[in-house]
C-alpha cells in the first residue's frame, strides 16, 4: 500500500507521523457534510467501504489518565471491557474539549496517529479479521488506511476485544 498524492497534499500530524515511520498508507479524502453526525458512518458511505473496516477514535478517562479506544463505526465502545484492559476501576467518555486539547485534533476527525501526547491505545479485536482499516486521518473528510498490524505498531497499541 502506498499514500496517494492527496496524503502529501493533506500533511495532518497522523501522515507526517505514518511517513517518518515508514508506515505504508492510502490516504482516502471525501467531501464532509456538515451536517453530518456520524462521521464515520458518513466515511464508510462516502468511501464505499464496509462500515465494519471503518474505525472511530475514541478518548477516554481511565481513572484519571486518557486512553484511547478505536473500535467499528458500526458498534459501542464498551467501557467496562476498557477498563479491564487498561487496568482502571472506572472509565467514561472524556471530554471532547480535553480530547481536542490532548490530541491535537477536532472531535470528528481525531485520529490514533499523530496525536500531541502519546495515549495508551487500545483497538477492537474485530480489526483482525481484515486486511486493512480505516481510521481518521486528522480532519473530517479525511481517513488512513492501513493495516491493523501497522496500526498497533505505530501507536504501541494493544488489540483487545472492546466494542459491543
Amino acid at each position: 500500500m502506498k499514500k496517494s498524492a492527496s496524503a502529501r497534499a493533506a500533511g495532518t500530524p497522523a501522515t507526517v507521523e505514518l511517513t517518518r515511520a515508514g508506515v505504508p498508507f492510502t490516504a482516502h479524502a471525501y467531501e464532509h457534510d456538515r451536517g453530518a453526525t456520524s462521521f464515520g458512518i458518513e466515511a464508510a458511505d462516502e468511501l464505499d467501504v464496509d462500515p465494519a473496516r471503518v474505525f472511530k477514535t475514541l478518548i477516554a478517562d481511565a481513572d484519571g489518565r486518557l486512553v484511547v479506544g478505536i473500535v467499528p463505526v458500526t458498534g459501542q465502545l464498551d467501557l467496562k471491557a476498557l477498563a479491564a484492559a487498561v487496568g482502571a476501576k472506572r472509565v467514561s467518555l472524556a471530554d471532547p474539549a480535553l480530547a481536542q486539547r490532548r490530541t491535537g485534533y477536532i472531535v470528528g476527525g481525531i485520529s490514533p496517529v499523530g496525536q500531541k501526547s502519546r495515549l495508551e491505545t487500545v483497538l477492537d479485536a474485530s480489526a483482525s479479521v481484515f486486511e486493512t482499516v480505516y481510521v481518521s486521518g486528522g480532519r473530517r473528510g479525511f481517513d488512513i488506511e492501513l493495516t491493523p498490524s501497522d496500526l498497533l505498531r505505530v501507536t504501541d497499541g494493544r488489540l483487545v476485544a472492546i466494542a459491543r
